[in-house]
């Protein structure tokens, strides 16, 4: 079982302590967690989701939204649209049944909508139960379109300066039964460079979304490791957009950008513990070369599909790392330092 992120106490925090490890913009609330390392920037706004995470004198890994664009106070309720603030946020799957199980929004559930994902858990604020300048402890509402609760865990690790722990306990909050898959969804820009360690092609399965204009995702399988390759579009497409399911052989992957690898590690499952509409990795990616602002990838975990009980809760998590990278933009560069860290990080 996985353990969960052991919570301080608020009142062990000196309030210079609170007060340097929180600011607050006209959008949206961030708190700072920093080792000097690495920083990261979580809010309890719009969701509980991380905005930021960074090498120290490095951009944002993450793409988020102009929040200056975007509503950072939405009424959440069974009407509401999703926001795009992108970031990282928790979702619960499959997708397909995301409407199905509720009934505050009858004309979803009839249609079987499978977007916005839940607003009570991508949209809310959290509330703020513990804080340090390493550690944050959020939970979400309780929601009435899944029936989940979340509470989220994100820590800085003392024993790895470049590493953050995410951790999330989603607990039924239903009187009967439910049954979901806790879903990672990290979003980065369209054009870095990713890479997923798989034993074999049956292994990947790939959704495309052609038209007149758009030509589907292109990747490479070789030597044990996938990459989504980035080159020149067909003649007449002016986009690439689509979808990679995964079965992964071990549980990692990263993604290359200017001088930064980011590396996301969790628990390798068994095919038969995730549910068969997804992978446990997915990659999703809208590329516009002409424009690489308007698109993004997303580089998202499934954990276990489990029934839960009432008042039952399950756990998932993930380790993300930065390091910094000086080698060539090659996949080659990129294979040699991936297998250089092996051992350290326990890339198998």
């Amino acid at each position: 079982m996985l353990q969960y992120v052991k919570f301080i106490s608020l009142s062990s925090l000196t309030l210079a302590a609170l007060l340097g490890a929180m600011s607050v913009s006209a959008q949206i609330q961030k708190i700072v967690l920093n080792n000097g390392t690495v920083t990261a920037e979580v809010t309890p706004d719009i969701g509980g989701r991380l905005v930021s995470f960074a090498l120290k004198n490095q951009p944002n890994f993450l793409l988020l939204a102009d929040l200056n664009t975007k509503n950072t106070r939405p009424q959440v309720n069974s009407e509401s649209d999703n926001i795009g603030y992108l970031g990282h946020e928790m979702w619960v799957g499959p997708q397909s049944q995301w409407w199905l199980h509720q009934k505050i929004n009858p004309k979803r559930a009839a249609e079987k909508a499978v977007w916005p994902p839940d607003p009570y858990l991508i949209l809310a604020k959290n509330n703020v139960l513990e804080q340090s300048p390493e550690k944050v402890v959020l939970k979400s509402p309780e929601s009435p379109v899944s029936g989940v609760q979340m509470i989220k865990a994100y820590a800085l690790l003392s024993e790895r300066k470049n590493s953050l722990k995410l951790q999330v306990r989603a607990t039924n909050i239903r009187k009967e039964n439910v049954a979901w898959d806790i879903w990672f969804n990290t979003r980065v820009p369209s054009n870095v460079l990713v890479y997923v360690p798989v034993a074999n092609a049956e292994d990947v399965k790939q959704s495309n979304m052609e038209d007149a204009a758009t030509s589907p995702l292109v990747y490479t399988l070789s030597d044990g490791l996938l990459s989504l390759d980035m080159s020149a579009l067909p003649p007449g497409k002016i986009l690439r957009k689509g979808k990679l399911f995964i079965q992964p052989s071990q549980g990692w992957m990263a993604s290359f950008r200017d001088k930064q690898v980011f590396i996301i590690q969790f628990p390798h499952q068994p095919k038969a513990l995730i549910h068969p509409e997804h992978g446990q990795i997915e990659i999703y990616n809208e590329f516009i070369p002409s424009n690489l602002d308007d698109g993004l990838l997303e580089m998202e975990v499934h954990a276990p599909y489990k029934q839960l009980a009432p008042r039952e809760f399950m756990i998932a998590e993930e380790t993300w790392t930065l390091l910094e990278y000086k080698g060539a933009a090659t996949r080659n560069a990129h294979v040699a330092f991936l297998r250089k860290l092996a051992p350290e990080l326990g890339l198998k």
